[in-house]
């Protein structure tokens, strides 16, 4: 078994703590939102503002989020078992494509009922409509300030910060229609700018939902590149010939793992020449956990169709020692 075992430690401690705190944050802000949410809804009821009832119907949303946010955080604590060998990290990605969903239904539903409001207009009560919105304002600057001190590199965390962040739009958009309404009297103005608070929370939702969906079909990480990681190992560390049937993911967004072959040269040391593939993925490309199977001629793999990094021919040698290196 070949692990560098210092940086996994380094690695599980810093998680570890970014998890426990954002835990926390996650936990404070939601039940800011949970809390506001309810006296929001009353208000735009009140005062008839779908302004407000956009916001209120955003913030149980977010409610709902950041309570499976905090969920996440307490699964991915647990250690692995025999049936998900990799433990409840991916939770948080899934919790973050869930989010995403979320926002997108909430934003067509805040469309649906603006085109409403402008076929035909209600009336609009500016003044109780702008306290309310000046306090979730308050409310939603404390829980985005909450959440913003946390691990920005986690989807989990981002997710969260933009439902937060999608709130405090809308309570932005609540106070300008509401001083619009008490200045003109145009209510016109409180579907406009609910629409426009919704098409922001689109775009915001569906780059969000990308980026976890990238994660959960386990595609390269954006900052990584397979084939230059592959030509890196080839040159970098003595006696790797070749490099292939490489894969590189990431197991929630920032925990980066591959799986490779690597074609020894005659005579190698195949552990030492593993050990130094790990530390060489670890130190240079940010990834901890590594599968390497180190081969001599044939590769065991040869007769299928998976991905090659190069087209080449192992037949020239017979297979002298198949050990698999985890």
């Amino acid at each position: 078994m070949a692990h560098d075992h210092g940086s996994h430690a380094h690695s599980h401690g810093a998680d570890h703590v970014h998890g426990s705190t954002d835990k926390k944050r996650v936990l404070v802000a939601g039940c800011l939102t949970a809390g506001f949410m309810i006296a929001e809804a009353l208000g735009g009821w009140l005062t008839g503002s779908l302004a407000l009832l956009a916001d209120a119907g955003h913030m149980l949303a977010d409610s709902i989020a950041l309570g499976l946010a905090w969920y996440a955080f307490q699964l991915t604590g647990r250690p692995a078992t025999g049936r998900l060998t990799y433990g409840f990290a991916r939770v948080k990605t899934l919790v973050a494509y869930t989010n995403g969903i979320a926002i997108f239904v909430i934003a067509l539903w805040i469309v649906y009922e603006a085109w409403g409001r402008l076929m035909q207009p209600a009336p609009v009560l500016g003044g109780p409509m702008l306290v309310v919105a000046v306090a979730g304002l308050l409310v939603n600057v404390a829980s985005f300030f909450v959440l913003h001190g946390g691990d920005r590199e986690s989807l989990n965390m981002r997710g969260a910060i933009l439902h937060v962040l999608g709130d405090l739009l809308g309570s932005a958009a609540a106070i300008a229609a509401a001083l619009i309404i008490l200045a003109t009297g145009w209510t016109p103005i409180d579907p406009i700018l609910s629409v426009l608070v919704a098409l922001l929370i689109l775009s915001t939702a569906w780059s969000l939902m990308r980026e976890a969906a990238h994660v959960l079909l386990e595609g390269v990480p954006a900052s990584l590149d397979r084939d230059l990681i592959a030509k890196d190992l080839e040159a970098a560390v003595k006696g790797v010939r070749e490099v292939h049937h490489m894969h590189v993911w990431s197991l929630d967004g920032t925990s980066n793992m591959a799986t490779l072959h690597a074609c020894l040269n005659d005579g190698v040391d195949p552990h030492a020449a593993v050990s130094a593939i790990k530390k060489r993925l670890a130190a240079k490309h940010g990834i901890d956990h590594a599968t390497v199977e180190p081969e001599f001629g044939l590769c065991a793999d040869s007769h299928d169709t998976h991905d090659h990094h190069h087209d080449h021919d192992h037949a020239h040698d017979a297979p002298r020692d198949r050990r698999h290196y985890h």
